[in-house]
């Protein structure tokens, strides 16, 4: 039986409109990589943060300075019957009553130029944006959360206030269209979302830049509470959703395989709890390098320039049944963006123990691990 063409006359729920029903279609309306926070490759909690990095959740980034210690982990407290399974947890372990001038902690997420041209920035016709997220902390007050234009040095900055002590509420923000500075057409960092949770006088000491305008360190955080002031303070977010136009839709869940493909263009990591075939490979010509050919599971933005390890030697084996021992942690031989060629290391492989030069074999590792990254922030 067919389904029949939805009209506006057909419509008698005045929360459904033609318009959000049209635009609800749309796939991949979310700007945001895993705004669910179900996507964790590094780890799912790092403690002792003092520094910049991805530490936990992917596509979700710490920019750090002098703003006490932190535990960051994924969570499973969540908002009761939205549909998340996990968060992100920032939970001060050293707090910072004092801050410096210069202290900073916020959490970043960027975006490639080539994936924003739809918004039509730099135009007469450039689109808002719409910003959406469940957060919830114990400390009440002023935050604040900007967009920054990396390509053209532009930003704008909305506050939000969290009302209601750990208590999970839902936050929406519409950020003006900015007709002036076009995104690049390239894989690069154009655009960047920042939650600001630490902020000292360098970056409070001016007036809110609620309008975009070229940056101004003063004019950024304007009003942000200190998040850094007790070893008491969590802030979690989950939900995360920016989209094109001036009204949040639903949050636009993916299914779990191609939230993490899509992770896996930026960090890619090879791990397990036992040994596992991770790619095939040939003898070097010195008889003791194993040159491992490691397919990435999907084509990363661009060739990783080094290679991420973890354990010792005796976490890496070679050959099909896992027979050798490797001397040195494997190291980096050369990457594109479909595959990377590693190194494992074993002195004494020659053609009288069953190996030859140019045979196929197998590697594994088991309590290490092999990554490699491509994210935006390394450029």
């Amino acid at each position: 039986m067919a389904i029949d063409k939805i009209t506006t006359a057909s419509i008698t729920d005045a929360n459904i409109t033609t318009a959000k029903l049209a635009y609800d279609a749309i796939p991949f309306r979310n700007i945001i990589i895993n705004g669910d926070m179900s996507i964790a490759q590094r780890a799912t909690s790092t403690s002792s943060i003092t520094s910049s990095n991805y530490h936990t959740l992917d596509r979700f980034r710490t920019s750090y300075d002098t703003a006490g210690t932190w535990t960051q982990s994924q969570s499973t407290d969540v908002p009761s019957g939205q549909g998340f399974a996990k968060s992100l947890k920032m939970d001060c372990t050293t707090a910072n009553a004092s801050l410096s001038a210069g202290s900073f902690l916020a959490i970043q997420s960027k975006f490639e130029g080539q994936n924003l041209q739809y918004l039509k920035k730099g135009t007469s016709s450039a689109d808002s944006l719409t910003l959406s997220f469940w957060v919830k902390s114990n400390k009440t007050g002023t935050y604040i959360a900007n967009l920054y234009d990396a390509d053209n040095n532009r930003y704008i900055a909305k506050s939000y206030t969290i009302s209601s002590a750990n208590t999970w509420e839902k936050k929406t923000i519409t950020y003006a269209g900015d007709t002036t500075g076009a995104f690049g057409n390239d894989n690069a960092t154009s655009l960047e979302l920042k939650f600001i949770l630490v902020a000292g006088t360098t970056y409070t000491s001016g007036t809110l830049a609620t309008s975009w305008q070229s940056t101004t360190n003063a004019n950024t955080a304007v009003g942000q509470i200190n998040l850094a002031d007790s070893t008491s303070n969590e802030w979690y977010v989950t939900g995360v959703q920016l989209e094109a136009g001036t009204t949040a839709s639903d949050f636009e869940f993916l299914p779990y395989d191609v939230n993490r493909d899509r992770c896996y263009r930026y960090y890619y990591k090879v791990s397990s709890s036992g040994f596992r075939y991770v790619g095939w490979g040939q003898v070097d010509n010195d008889n003791n390098n194993i040159v491992a050919y490691i397919d990435f599971k999907t084509d990363m933005r661009a060739a990783p320039s080094a290679l991420e390890t973890t354990g010792t030697a005796g976490n890496y084996k070679v050959r099909e049944a896992l027979t050798y021992t490797c001397d040195n942690v494997p190291t980096f031989n050369n990457a594109d963006i479909w595959y990377s060629a590693v190194s494992f290391r074993k002195s004494g492989i020659t053609s009288s123990n069953g190996f030859a030069q140019g045979e196929m074999l197998k590697c594994g590792t088991d309590g290490g691990y092999l990554a490699w990254s491509a994210e935006l922030w390394l450029l």
